[in-house]
């Protein structure tokens, strides 16, 4: 396979390294074989590079940043004009690349990559991540080769002849804790995320929050950091303000990346997080009990029904992002660590849903369709 090339767009950038690390580690793949198109920045006029950006540059993969725009709830004309660009870009990279195959993990960037690569007659799949098939998936499947989805609630949304169940691939890194965190391990602790970029919404609440929190609990708060919001800043000040004691118990970083993660679920007696259907399904393959606060806007209301898994199966309760606050995190906070057992208990239940070997499931996909 030495001379293949893979074009993976990461939507979701986190179950495609997985996918990668399967191909590598499995099949003997150099690293030579794969590049990547996706968003070198996570928000419009945002100048921090993403977490996608220095993930996927870390690892040596070659990095297309892709221009393209989307048309769910854009309003702003410069980028709807993004929207032909994006194709003509994409069509551009692909002739640059040739690759032998387009592997699609969903997001507005997929379809300019994908009907690009159809025209150029390069073959391509693409994994769903969420319950309900998204607008851009839905597009893409008529032009891929096979459409692999995390669940089986997905199976009506797409082609019955070209869908597998396979799972979410999950990043190893989860599961292995490769450092120590200085925290007080007297106390419960409790793992705030907004994703990969943060969510300002939520930062807001932490710091009215902050100090009743760490009165008894400790934080680790991956905040993101965009120039937009500039919430890492905001938080790193009120940190520096805290006494020695409550700053100990706080441990603020705007990403925390495969080196650190596997400590920070580890330490993690609940997670206040958004409901996407990455961190999901992780917090269901490690059955920790959660706090999710789905963004309401989403098309298809896909977080809530990602979220609503974990409900059924008592691991988790949903806090409305319209009831979000400091008082709603410190109350629903303290109800969940005042009844662990009963959630963990949940997470258990929520562990049998989920499908560890998702990322060598694709990977072999992969390899029969180049072969």
């Amino acid at each position: 396979m030495k001379d293949v090339r893979i074009v993976f767009i990461g939507g979701h950038h986190t179950p495609a390294l997985a996918v990668i690390d399967s191909l590598i580690s499995n099949f003997q793949f150099p690293i030579s074989n794969f590049c990547w198109i996706g968003h070198k920045f996570s928000m419009w006029g945002d100048k921090n590079v993403s977490a996608e950006y220095q993930e996927v540059t870390g690892r040596g993969i070659p990095f297309y940043d892709l221009k393209a725009g989307k048309l769910y709830r854009t309003f702003h004309p410069l980028k709807l004009i993004r929207l032909p660009f994006g194709f003509l870009q994409a069509f551009c990279y692909l002739l640059k690349i040739r690759p032998h195959l387009i592997v699609s993990f969903g997001g507005y960037l997929a379809p300019p990559v994908v009907i690009a690569g159809w025209f150029l007659g390069i073959p391509s799949v693409t994994h769903e991540q969420t319950v309900e098939g998204g607008w851009a998936n839905r597009l893409v499947s008529k032009f891929a080769k096979k459409i692999f989805v995390s669940w089986e609630e997905s199976l009506k949304y797409f082609p019955r002849d070209k869908i597998a169940v396979t799972g979410n691939p999950l990043r190893p890194a989860i599961f292995e804790v490769k450092k120590q965190l200085a925290i007080n391990n007297q106390l419960s602790t409790i793992y705030i995320t907004g994703g990969k970029q943060g969510s300002h919404v939520i930062n807001e609440a932490v710091k009215g929050a902050l100090p009743q929190l760490l009165e008894k609990y400790n934080v680790i708060h991956q905040c993101g950091r965009s120039t937009v919001f500039d919430d890492y800043e905001a938080l790193s000040a009120q940190r520096s303000a805290l006494s020695a004691e409550l700053r100990s118990c706080y441990l603020l970083q705007d990403f925390f990346g495969e080196e650190e993660i596997g400590a920070v679920f580890a330490a993690a007696d609940l997670v206040v997080s958004r409901a996407g259907a990455n961190i999901v399904y992780e917090l269901a393959a490690l059955g920790k009990p959660a706090i999710l606060i789905p963004i309401p806007w989403v098309s298809h209301d896909e977080q809530r029904k990602n979220a609503q898994l974990l409900v059924d199966t008592g691991s988790a309760i949903i806090l409305e992002e319209k009831d979000l606050s400091a008082k709603s995190i410190l109350l629903h906070s303290d109800i969940l660590l005042s009844n662990l057992e009963k959630y963990r208990e949940g997470g258990k239940k929520a562990q049998k849903l989920v499908r560890l070997d998702a990322a060598d499931n694709i990977a072999d996909e992969v390899v029969k369709l180049l072969n």
